[in-house]
C-alpha cells in the first residue's frame, strides 16, 4: 500500500506507467516545469511507496526526496536474496529499513535523490529443497523499476 498520490503537476511521463498504488497513468503532452519545489507530484508519482512481492514487474514513480520501502516475505527454506540496485547511478540512496525479524525475508529502503531510473531486484527458489528428494532448481525473480522525477 502507498500514500495517496498528490495532484498532477506540469511534468508528464512519456510512456504509461503503473504507480505504486497499482493505477495506470496515460501519457500526456509535456508542459513547462513546476514553478516551485512545493508543486504537487507529477501524475502517477508519489512521495512514499511501500512495496511487496506482489509489486514485482511494476514501474513505480517517486519524486526526488521520496521514500521507498520494500518487504519481501520469505521462509528459511525459500529465502529472498538481498535486494540489489542497478542503473541510475545515484538515483536511489540506501536508507535505514529496520531489522529483518524472520529468516528468509528481505527488507530494504531507499530515498530518491535525483531524477532518473533504477532497477531493484531479488530472487528466491521456487520450492524448498528437502533431503532425499529431487532438487527444485527453479528461481523466482523479483524486479521493480523505479522512476524518479522532480516534484
Amino acid at each position: 500500500t502507498t500514500a495517496p498520490a498528490s495532484a498532477p503537476a506540469a511534468t508528464a511521463p512519456t510512456t504509461p506507467t503503473v504507480s505504486a498504488s497499482g493505477g495506470s497513468t496515460a501519457p500526456s503532452a509535456p508542459a513547462s516545469p513546476p514553478a516551485s519545489a512545493s508543486a504537487p507530484a507529477p501524475p502517477g508519482c508519489t512521495g512514499h511507496a511501500d512495496l511487496t512481492a506482489a509489486d514485482g514487474g511494476r514501474t513505480v514513480c517517486l519524486t526526488v526526496g521520496g521514500y521507498l520501502r520494500l518487504t519481501l516475505d520469505g521462509t528459511e527454506d525459500r529465502p529472498w536474496t538481498p535486494v540489489t540496485v542497478s542503473g541510475g547511478g545515484g538515483v536511489l540512496k540506501g536508507a535505514d529499513a529496520g531489522i529483518v525479524i524472520l529468516p528468509g525475508d528481505a527488507l530494504a529502503a531507499y530515498t530518491a535523490t535525483a531524477p532518473g531510473t533504477a532497477r531493484l531486484a531479488s530472487s528466491r527458489r521456487l520450492c524448498a529443497n528437502s533431503p532425499g528428494t529431487m532438487a527444485c532448481q527453479g528461481i523466482a525473480q523479483w524486479t521493480v523499476t523505479v522512476r524518479v522525477t522532480r516534484p
